[in-house]
């Protein structure tokens, strides 16, 4: 199966929602104010922010006066497009190697379960991978690791509990800069964004892989779980600015009927979705791609 079928499967609980809602809307009103509104009460049910929805309406009401429709399918069509736009106007280029990808976010979130899902979709990229074990807080957290490490057949960097992440770090930097290693992977403990001390944990981090490794092209990505909603984009917000996050990687889309808060990332933070978790398999984690996904949902 796959990713786009996989996708499908996973958004349709967002699909239903979303959609139904739309063809009840269409069924009893033409389009005027009382259609916008409702639109965008849609959204907002979505997940959307208000803003955010705000601004997809305003730019499906613009093109619609403009084309002077008043079809469905037309108006769907108009949506769709404002959609996609939105997620792309904030898309990036892929990492070019060698890379250093830092998986950050709250409690679980599943940041080690992803850290090597990302392992092995590099690995089928033909890239020689490394996984550095820099969440030192919690219990058997690096076992954990270890496992997917040993599923993904990749290297792992690892200290005892309790050892200064950001030594980790540097050995797992120092190691792939001797060894050609295409992409380091880095697990970090997972942090409340409220908590000033473990932020500045990570902005330590942060500074070691520049100073250590300026020629490396460094993600910083925030790992959500899509059942978060919309105090997901409130995460991403405080992420963003401890650490200046390049992306979002989205666990549990399955789980979530409400996959809106997706377009305030792009729309509020510009913020783009990079991968998207569609199921629990080593391979369920695949690139996002913002027409399969609005495909997916309408």
């Amino acid at each position: 199966m796959g990713i786009f079928s996989k996708l499908f499967g996973a958004l349709k609980k967002t699909k239903d929602n979303f959609s139904t809602k739309l063809r009840l809307l269409f069924a009893k009103n033409k389009l005027g104010n009382e259609f916008y509104e409702e639109l965008e009460e849609i959204l907002i049910s979505a997940d959307v922010s208000v803003a955010t929805a705000e601004e997809v309406v305003e730019r499906v009401k613009e093109r619609a006066i403009a084309e002077k429709l008043k079809d469905e399918a037309y108006v769907t069509g108009i949506l769709r497009g404002v959609l996609v736009e939105m997620l792309q106007e904030s898309e990036v280029e892929p990492p070019s190697y060698p890379c250093v990808i830092m998986l950050v976010g709250v409690n679980g979130v599943g940041k080690t379960t992803t850290v090597g899902k990302l392992a092995h979709y590099f690995l089928s990229q033909k890239k020689t991978v490394t996984v550095a074990a820099a969440d030192t807080f919690r219990a058997a957290a690096s076992e954990q690791l270890s496992v997917w490490a040993d599923r993904a057949k990749v290297r792992i960097v690892k200290h005892e509990e309790g050892s200064d992440p950001s030594a980790v770090i540097f050995d797992a930097v120092s190691s792939a800069k001797a060894k050609k290693t295409d992409v380091v992977i880095v697990d970090t403990a997972g942090r409340l964004h409220v908590k000033d001390n473990l932020m500045n944990e990570l902005r330590k981090m942060d500074r070691v892989v520049q100073r250590e490794y300026p020629e490396a092209d460094f993600l910083k990505l925030l790992v959500l779980d899509a059942t978060t909603g919309q105090n997901a984009v409130n995460q991403a917000r405080v992420f963003d600015e401890a650490v200046e996050l390049d992306g979002i990687v989205l666990t549990k889309l399955d789980g979530t009927a409400k996959g809106g808060f997706i377009f305030s990332l792009a729309s509020e933070l510009s913020l783009p979705v990079l991968f998207a978790g569609v199921g629990e398999k080593m391979d369920d984690l695949e690139p996002f791609d913002a027409e399969s996904f609005v495909e997916a949902i309408l």
